[in-house]
Order: C-alpha cells, then sequence, then structure tokens
C-alpha cells in the first residue's frame, strides 16, 4: 500500500482539487473556483489534502459552522458568527486514490482537529448515493425541516442530510 500524507489544504493545491471535483462529481455538482476557495477562507477551515508520492489524490472541504444550516451548494461561503458543529462540505478522491481508504483517513484527521478546537458533532449532505459511506463512518440521517429540505434540492436527488457526534 502506498504512502498517504494527509496535511491541511494549502491554496497551491486548488488547481489539481479543482480537477479532482470535475472528475468526480456530476456537472450539476461542480462549483466555481470562488464558492470551492471561499471554505478555505472560513473562521474555523478544516480543509485537508491527501497526496500519494507528492501527487493530490484527495481533498475535504470542511469548517465550522451554525447547527442546522447546510450552505446552499455553489454559492461562496459567508462567514459565520461563531461555530457550533464541524460542517463537512466536499469530500472527493480521485479514480487513482480510490480503494485506499483516503476519505476515511481525511475525515478522521478533521474530527481530531474539531474535537481539539471543541465542536462535538459534524453535519452533511450526502450527494450521488454517498449516504452509504456516511454511515460506515457513524453518520445517520437527520430529519430536514423544510428550510434544509429546500437547501437539499439544491444538491441534487436524493440528497441526505447526515450527522453524528465526535470526540
Amino acid at each position: 500500500m502506498p504512502l498517504i500524507s494527509i496535511r491541511r489544504f494549502a491554496r497551491s493545491d486548488l488547481a489539481h482539487a479543482l480537477a479532482i471535483q470535475s472528475e468526480i462529481y456530476l456537472v450539476s455538482l461542480v462549483e466555481s473556483e470562488t464558492s470551492f476557495s471561499s471554505r478555505l477562507d472560513a473562521k474555523m477551515p478544516y480543509c485537508l489534502a491527501a497526496s500519494v508520492k507528492g501527487q493530490l489524490v484527495g481533498y475535504m472541504l470542511a469548517h465550522g459552522w451554525r447547527r442546522n444550516a447546510p450552505p446552499p451548494l455553489g454559492t461562496p461561503l459567508e462567514e459565520v458568527g461563531s461555530a457550533e458543529i464541524l460542517f463537512i462540505h466536499d469530500l472527493a478522491v480521485a479514480t487513482a486514490g480510490q480503494g485506499l481508504g483516503i476519505g476515511r483517513r481525511l475525515v478522521d484527521h478533521a474530527f481530531d482537529l474539531a474535537v481539539h478546537d471543541g465542536l462535538k458533532s459534524a453535519e452533511l449532505v450526502a450527494v450521488e448515493g454517498a449516504a452509504s459511506f456516511w454511515k460506515t463512518m457513524g453518520f445517520v440521517t437527520l430529519d430536514a425541516t423544510p428550510e434544509i429540505a429546500a437547501k437539499l434540492a439544491g444538491y441534487g436527488r436524493g440528497a441526505t442530510w447526515m450527522g453524528r457526534t465526535i470526540g
């Protein structure tokens, strides 16, 4: 098994991460560079990069956020007052890195960082049938208020609101 390096996401990773995003997601889920990079500027960023032999093969965009308030897909992130939860916005692994446990390692690393900062739970919107992966990571489906359901519609058919405790 190749050595996998997990580290903070750097601005220099942006072009490679956008290429992975385009490779992995349906066109309707691909975000602009502005929207994508706004996650890097969040008050409590937990954005991570995974590399094998110096090549970016996966990334995770996550940040501190308000409970039960997923940001709309494709819009630049606006500043949040105080963070209540870890919001996992995006997790993508290039085809070349799949099957190596990279996604799990990125999530576990983000959990460690968030718990260190005092966050006790995580939330996300699972897209394109990814809910089964997130269930293996301990996430459960949450009840979506009408407001959350309206936002989920922007994430595509079958988007699932999920959460779990961490730490």
